[in-house]
């Protein structure tokens, strides 16, 4: 269990963040959504109910559909972009071990390497492929979240409710998309340009004269 934690230590203190944050976004959504709901005549929401509200669905799903988006980006602009001193970019002039074509003899390697052909050929583009896939279900249900919640607005105010297809040219809805779309390729612009003038050591723990020192 030790070795477990330890190697995977990264991706698990990212994982307890999300639950940490998601669980914050659950208490305070909660409470924000039944005082908009009440000012505008409306009954609270339980716990239950709010989980499947176009409030929180929208909320949700609308940065997931982001961070996917700017990931997938990432993922493709490295294969042929290149930013001299970054960090983050991949050498253009030299062949990494990633590019290195997969032995099918090895016993470690991956089943669609040595499966071969087709299957191979999606295994190659995999990360693409499924980022790509996340950021259209995470688009879909975001549309599907925001529609709901406009319409929950709508009915509290005795308005006619929209379609699905008047929503798909709606402000807000598309506000919403690059409100957030826009945050995250500055975030990658940001790390991709000062990982070139920037570093960050590891901090290691050393005794000298009883004190820890870098």
């Amino acid at each position: 269990m030790k070795n477990f934690l330890r190697n995977n230590a990264l991706s698990f203190s990212f994982l307890m963040l999300f639950i940490i944050c998601i669980i914050g976004q659950v208490i305070f959504g909660i409470k924000e959504y039944n005082k908009e709901i009440t000012d505008e005549g409306g009954a609270a929401v339980s716990l239950i109910q709010y989980l499947s509200s176009g409030h929180f669905l929208q909320s949700t799903f609308e940065n997931w559909e982001s961070e996917f988006l700017q990931m997938a980006f990432f993922v493709i602009l490295t294969i042929f972009l290149m930013q001299k001193g970054s960090s983050e970019s991949k050498d253009l002039d030299t062949k990494e071990e990633v590019d290195r074509e997969p032995d099918p003899n090895r016993k470690d390697v991956p089943w669609p390497v040595k499966r071969s052909g087709w299957i191979l050929g999606l295994y190659k583009h995999s990360l693409t492929i499924v980022l790509l896939l996340l950021f259209l279900l995470s688009f879909a249900a975001h549309f599907y979240g925001s529609l709901k919640d406009e319409n929950t607005q709508l009915a509290l105010k005795g308005k006619l409710l929209e379609s699905a297809s008047d929503y798909v040219a709606d402000s807000r809805f598309w506000f919403e998309s690059f409100q957030n779309w826009q945050s995250e390729f500055l975030s990658v612009f940001a790390i991709i340009v000062l990982s070139i003038y920037l570093r960050q050591k590891r901090l290691t723990t050393i005794k000298a004269r009883g004190r820890p020192t870098l």
